[in-house]
């Protein structure tokens, strides 16, 4: 089916996928899954162009990303995202939906939008005693989620570092941050999700779908679980429950994060830093995984990053953060320190300046205990390139199964020393995963890479639109030199495990970058792709909802 076709189609950003949320106690679910809501308490804003706003509402966090819609709506109900998806429907117009903005590709601002729907006005986060879980509406931040979550009841969910990520698009790709080595992905707590869709005969409706094994709509929970955002419809709010618990006590539904951790801020200078010490420090953060991350690990309870920042930046960033209240927490994190820096010779300093996404935190030059959620703020916030209104940026991902292999290592040591950009925010970042994550199977959610141990993101920021050639030509040709073996790309195989695809990579569906053979659906969905088309048809048999990157009908 050719996607240019018909223009009664919508375009939703993989990441940057938004929501909105209907009134607690509106109703149960209808026989169709759908939910009766109260009537919103006044109509959409409308911005267009001319008003003051418009600049700011059509473009997202990443400025190289810009839209000229005739209408920018900013919605308060599942009814209004209803009435949106509908005249788009039937006037044909090319929508998108906002979020928290962090799409990394051009999938919601484009120049082909008509009309943006933004959801961020919805951000409630309530507890659903109909459901017995906690509801978020996907229009919410992170930390509106964490803050009202651990405030109310004591609970959270395992979700990303970044405090002003959208949760529409991140828990559509899955999730994860610093609890999930612990307790998991964001989705493994997943237990519904509303979705406005639209049927065969172009019927716009909302449904709901959990997780339950009996429920007709479950298919649609499971797409949704990890399969990434603009697939089948606009999420417009979750529901979060852990799976195993039960009772009418909401404290006891969730997880509950430590009351402290004990979190390390450092930074590993670059002019004690030459090419064999830096495979050294690899070498040991490969051999460390790989060896610690499985889910009954004692060290699942710790977590990090490493950011691998150009020369220009004057160091490598270390985070590490432990739950505090674990047996023997000070013992276990020294030990972690010691195994990563074994024979580096190159002591950590103090974190004074910015290193990759984190800003100065010199306060945590040594493990300190604080209280969980002013040390997710702290971390969260601390950038400022997260705030800056003018940051333009260019993302590759790769999972790992294993270490990086010597090769790997040598190629980011000399791209990160190269003389072609002179930008501290060039970098290459280490997500730990691992543990729990490990626990799910890679066909119960529709995420697949459940056996990785680090999730790599080859980056850089920069401000300026006339350095974009030369930060995208960094990015890109690191990453292509890294994977020169599997055709420019993190093929799955024993040592790389594909893509993340909340980091969407419009190359790896270049067939001048992937030159693989592998597809770009394969890299981010591996064998769970034919089942995510299945739902496809089921609930979006008319491609309504698309973007470049979007799960195709069978057959196309």
């Amino acid at each position: 089916m050719d996607r240019d076709v018909s223009r009664r189609r919508i375009v939703l950003g993989a990441a940057g996928l938004a929501s909105t949320a209907v009134a607690a106690g509106t109703g149960p679910a209808s026989a169709a899954g759908a939910v009766r809501e109260a009537a919103p308490a006044a109509s959409p804003v409308s911005v267009r162009p001319g008003d003051s706003r418009y600049a700011e509402l059509t473009t997202g966090v990443n400025r190289r990303w810009t839209a000229s819609p005739g209408e920018v709506r900013l919605v308060r109900s599942t009814a209004e995202v209803r009435d949106a998806v509908d005249k788009a429907v039937s006037d044909g117009l090319r929508i998108t939906v906002r979020g928290g903005g962090h799409c990394l590709a051009d999938f919601v601002f484009h120049r082909d939008v008509d009309l943006v729907v933004d959801m961020s006005l919805m951000k409630r986060v309530y507890f659903d005693e109909s459901r017995g879980a906690f509801a978020v509406e996907a229009g919410a931040t992170l930390m509106d989620v964490y803050d009202t979550l651990y405030k109310e009841w004591g609970v959270t969910v395992p979700g990303g570092l970044c405090y002003s990520v959208g949760v529409g698009g991140h828990v559509s790709g899955g999730g994860f941050g610093l609890l999930s080595r612990q307790h998991g992905l964001t989705v493994d707590h997943l237990y519904a999700v509303e979705v406005v869709v639209v049927d065969g005969t172009g019927r716009v409706r909302s449904v709901v779908a959990t997780r339950e094994p009996g429920d007709p709509h479950r298919d649609l929970w499971w797409g949704c679980a990890g399969g990434g955002g603009g697939n089948f419809g606009v999420i417009t709010r979750y529901w979060f429950r852990t799976p195993g618990t039960s009772g009418s006590d909401p404290g006891r539904l969730l997880v509950r994060p430590p009351e402290e951790v004990l979190v390390q801020a450092v930074t590993l200078p670059w002019d004690r830093l030459d090419a064999r010490r830096f495979q050294r420090l690899l070498e040991n953060i490969g051999a460390w995984y790989e060896d610690n991350s499985a889910p009954d690990s004692p060290f699942a309870a710790l977590s990090g990053s490493f950011s691998l920042t150009h020369r220009a930046g004057g160091g490598i960033g270390m985070m590490t953060q432990i739950d505090a209240t674990v047996p023997d927490a000070e013992r276990l994190f020294q030990e972690y320190v010691d195994a990563i820096t074994d024979g580096v010779q190159a002591a950590p300093e103090a974190a004074t300046t910015q290193t990759g996404e984190l800003g100065p935190l010199p306060e945590l030059a040594e493990p300190t205990r604080l209280p969980w959620l002013r040390a997710t703020r702290r971390l969260g916030t601390s950038s400022p390139m997260i705030t800056d209104p003018a940051v333009r940026s260019d993302h590759h991902s790769a999972y790992l199964r294993r270490r990086l292999p010597a090769q790997h290592i040598r190629r980011i040591h000399d791209w990160l020393s190269s003389d072609s950009v002179d930008n501290p925010m060039a970098m290459v970042v280490i997500n730990l995963v691992g543990g729990a994550i490990d626990r799910v199977g890679p066909d119960e959610t529709a995420v697949a890479q459940r056996d990785a141990i680090f999730k790599l993101l080859y980056q850089s920021r920069w401000q300026d639109p006339a350095d974009d050639a030369a930060n995208i030509a960094w990015t890109s040709g690191c990453y292509r030199a890294v994977y020169a073996e599997s055709g420019g790309v993190p093929v799955p195989n024993g040592t790389t495990d594909g893509c993340y695809i909340n980091y969407p990579d419009t190359g790896v569906d270049d067939p001048d970058a992937n030159t693989s053979g592998v597809s770009w659906h394969r890299l981010y969905h591996k064998g769970n792709y034919p089942r995510l088309q299945r739902v496809k048809a089921r609930w979006d048999p008319r491609d309504i909802f698309h973007h470049r990157q979007s799960v195709e009908l069978p057959g196309t």
